[in-house]
């Protein structure tokens, strides 16, 4: 698989440093690297070297049991130090399968990944209106809409910007190498408009703490989480179908299932209180899978970093 870039022209106007070529030759270099190597043995390493970041990252560490007392304050602290180093290592598995992505081609992607729930998927797209594709980071996320393209389904995905210019547009050369197309969160709801009018899906990530004054608060595990409402408005205003599809590591299988859920619209006849309970309802449905699956999830991000007005900061550091 070639990979080609997804964009015209990704930083024209974004001045290069040199701590952005040194940066970019790094990445370039582990990337090739493990590419390189067999699949098992990238990711036999990338797991032992996740696992030893677990004990020399302290901050990340600190911020993944903070979340892990909010979400279950009943474990023991040797249950959420458990959960939290599976995910360390879910993250190492997560970066040798992406490094490998150039490998994987529809003769062999059922080895890596196999469909769960396709007819959810399948049901949305036959009604011709496109489709929005929420995720999460959970799993290996950045596996989800490759393998749906590589299975002859291109989706489009809204990224964030990175600071570093050359490494983002090497990330999206991976990410976009099966058909996808990136598309910058700024423009999420004009490029959305463009993709249903070709009834293509459009995958956003729905689990990133949202700045104040651009997201609504829902709940998340039992406290107010600053949340996106574009899905939910982009689904109103479309009327597109809304799936969630979240890639799960299946232990038994030893291979990822992508795992499509039909999210049913939910109408009040208030728009923004309608738009308000359907983000709340998306926030609620990947808690459950959240939940099920503890060491897929994100801990280390600062999910309710935004507080409402008059709350105090929650995390200490």
């Amino acid at each position: 698989m070639v990979l080609r870039s997804p964009l015209k022209q990704v930083f024209p106007s974004r001045k290069l440093r040199f701590r952005h070529r040194v940066e970019f030759w790094a990445a370039r270099t582990v990337l090739s690297l493990l590419g390189w190597l067999p699949h098992k043995l990238a990711r036999g390493l990338c797991v032992f070297l996740a696992a030893l970041s677990y004990a020399f990252w302290p901050r990340l560490r600190r911020v993944g049991l903070f979340n892990l007392r909010i979400a279950f304050p009943d474990w023991t602290d040797k249950q959420r130090r458990r959960v939290l180093f599976a995910e360390f290592r879910n993250l190492g598995r997560m970066l040798a399968d992406f490094a490998h992505f150039p490998h994987f081609n529809r003769d062999n992607i059922e080895r890596l990944i196999i469909y769960d729930g396709f007819e959810n998927y399948d049901e949305a797209r036959k009604k011709g209106r496109g489709i929005i594709f929420l995720t999460a980071h959970f799993g290996n996320w950045e596996l989800g809409s490759f393998a749906h393209g590589v299975y002859g389904y291109p989706c489009n995905f809204v990224v964030r910007k990175m600071d570093n210019p050359l490494i983002d547009e090497m990330i999206n050369r991976y990410r976009c190498a099966s058909g996808g197309r990136a598309i910058e969160k700024r423009e999420f709801a004009r490029q959305a408009l463009k993709a249903f009018e070709r009834n293509e899906a459009v995958g956003i990530l729905m689990d990133q703490n949202m700045l104040p004054g651009e997201g609504t608060f829902v709940d998340f595990f039992g406290l107010p989480a600053s949340t996106t409402t574009g899905p939910a408005r982009v689904a109103r205003r479309t009327g597109a179908p809304v799936i969630l599809g979240l890639v799960i590591w299946d232990s038994k299988l030893k291979k990822y299932r992508l795992r499509f859920d039909r999210l049913d619209w939910i109408k009040c006849g208030d728009p923004e209180k309608e738009i308000v309970m359907n983000t709340a309802n998306f926030t609620r449905r990947i808690e459950e899978y959240i939940r099920r699956y503890p060491d897929q999830w994100l801990w280390v991000h600062r999910r309710w970093k935004t507080r409402p007005p008059g709350e105090p900061p929650l995390y200490p550091f």
